[in-house]
């Protein structure tokens, strides 16, 4: 199985609806660690990229992934801004020469989000950042290139779950939540769920078999 262009388009709108829906437990997230505007502007991204993905003719992979990483960039502004802007331009310019969304393009994908993203944030894994899900999932990519899709990507977003649950034992290095210190223990990062809600979101428009 693999995905074309326009089901890819349809995958990053279903996964817009899912960060939106989740805005709720994001902010909350966000405030447990110190501050507070996570999830609003995760919404205020994912927004912009339903409004730039809904009327797109996508003619390759890779321009949905750019569109949708240029659109929160725009729109959100901040840390997070530039960080997921920058994970779907950086994994999406990744697959310039890649036809349909397979498994072989999944390590392609993360590797080169995760590289953009700690090249742009400066973060690290263990720092408490959305890096301690993405690099989980970046890590399974590479292990998954032979199974079907749906199950790659299964596995993926089960990494990055798994990442998010060790960050609440991490000390923040960024951020609000760095002036925290240990007082952040026990709290997952923000980021780190919107990366699981993304994956999960993706795990479920895979897994009906489109």
């Amino acid at each position: 199985m693999q995905l074309t262009p326009n089901q890819v388009r349809l995958m990053m709108l279903q996964v817009a609806d899912a960060i939106i829906e989740a805005e709720p437990m994001l902010s909350q997230a966000d405030r447990d660690l110190g501050d507070g505007d996570h999830g609003l502007g995760m919404k205020r991204g994912m927004e912009a990229v339903k409004a730039q993905l809904e009327p797109l003719e996508a003619a390759s992979v890779e321009q949905v992934f750019v569109t949708t990483g240029t659109a929160m960039m725009t729109s959100m502004g901040g840390a997070s801004g530039a960080l997921f802007g920058t994970l779907f331009r950086a994994g999406g310019k990744a697959l310039a020469a890649s036809g349909n969304f397979d498994p072989p393009d999944l390590p392609l994908f993360f590797e080169a989000a995760l590289e953009g993203v700690m090249k742009r944030g400066g973060a690290k894994p263990g720092d408490k950042t959305m890096i301690d899900a993405l690099a989980p999932a970046a890590a399974k990519a590479r292990e998954v290139t032979a199974l079907p899709l749906a199950e790659a990507i299964s596995a993926i977003a089960d990494a990055a779950e798994s990442g998010k649950e060790a960050s609440k034992a991490m000390v923040a290095q960024f951020g609000r939540a760095k002036t925290l210190g240990e007082a952040c223990i026990g709290f997952p990062d923000a980021g780190a769920c919107s990366i699981v809600v993304m994956l999960n979101a993706m795990r479920s428009f895979v897994s009906c078999g489109v």
